[in-house]
């Protein structure tokens, strides 16, 4: 609309104040009507990859797209926000979680996690739940460590929450070691399959989370695997995906028609809604660790989950 011509449609209307506020309760109102308030433009996500630190590199290292987001705090999809943290040998790191509960995987060396009730002895492949709170320390062994992590932060930012307390938290520390979750594969991969499943994976819930089967009251974890020669069929769903790479060789995924290779280690970010598939043309089996904010969609039923290929095509390729 040009400069000084007149507004005839409702749509191109400004917001509106009040032309006389009596109280300055009444001047901070605005108005918007049925065609002007529903036309918000936000940018979309990116789907993006994520190396992680040198190996020389030591610190807190957040795999950031908020200027992409045009959000005023870090995050890596709109309410979920990975990092990796890498401690040298023998060093410790303190940290905050200022989310209602994180998530870990140890991707290599060992450590101590302090500052907690319990203490927490974690090695190469476990993975940890973390409740909110302050004065945590991640304290590395002999080798270092090097950890990825996966929290609601943006979440809380966005409008302003603050992280439960220890008494109001609705979740508990939780440590899934590495020889437990291998055990739970080998059952996985003992039982049979049918075509509504997605593949096998193993989903991690706790005691207090478990009629929810989610990890935390928003977020899901689950280890996908991908059998050699094979992929998962195509399928989309409205949670955002946070995805770390930890095996597989010749394996990419394909993102709203994007090709998108793998790297070890490396953090793929499958934005909400888009169309995706995980490929698998090496001759080993591969595993990806996937963080969503599943729970949200869950609870307000809004997940939106469907296949987008049929059993047969994906038996075929």
């Amino acid at each position: 609309m040009k400069t000084g011509e007149q507004i005839t449609d409702m749509a191109d209307l400004p917001a509106q104040q009040p032309v006389m506020p009596a109280t300055a309760a009444q001047a901070r109102a605005r108005y918007f009507n049925s065609g002007n308030a529903f036309n918000v433009k936000l940018p979309e996500v990116p789907a993006r990859r994520f190396a992680p630190p040198r190996a020389d590199a030591f610190g807190v290292f957040d795999c950031d797209q908020s200027d992409a987001l045009g959000c005023g705090f870090a995050a890596t999809t709109p309410l979920m926000l990975a990092r990796y943290m890498r401690v040298a040998p023998g060093e410790a790191l303190p940290f905050d979680v200022h989310a209602t509960g994180s998530v870990w995987y140890v991707i290599s060396g060992s450590g101590e996690l302090g500052g907690m009730a319990e203490g927490l002895a974690f090695g190469a492949g476990d993975v940890f739940l973390l409740p909110a709170a302050q004065g945590y320390r991640l304290s590395a062994g002999p080798a270092g460590a090097l950890l990825w992590t996966v929290g609601n932060e943006p979440q809380l930012a966005f409008d302003g929450s603050l992280p439960p307390s220890a008494s109001g938290a609705l979740i508990d520390a939780v440590h899934y070691s590495a020889d437990e979750i291998e055990r739970q594969f080998e059952l996985i991969f003992s039982m049979a399959t049918s075509d509504a499943t997605s593949g096998r994976a193993l989903i991690f819930s706790s005691d207090r989370q478990e009629p929810a089967r989610n990890l935390t009251p928003t977020l899901t974890l689950s280890f996908n695997t991908l059998e050699p020669q094979t992929h998962q069929r195509s399928h989309r769903h409205n949670s955002a995906a946070v995805t770390l790479v930890v095996q597989g060789d010749a394996c990419h995924s394909m993102v709203a028609g994007v090709h998108c290779p793998w790297e070890p280690w490396a953090t793929l970010v499958t934005p909400p809604g888009a169309p995706h598939s995980h490929h698998n043309a090496g001759m080993k089996g591969a595993r990806f660790l996937i963080v969503q904010d599943g729970g949200l969609h869950y609870h307000a039923r809004t997940m939106g989950f469907e296949f987008l290929e049929a059993v047969a095509q994906a038996s075929a390729a």
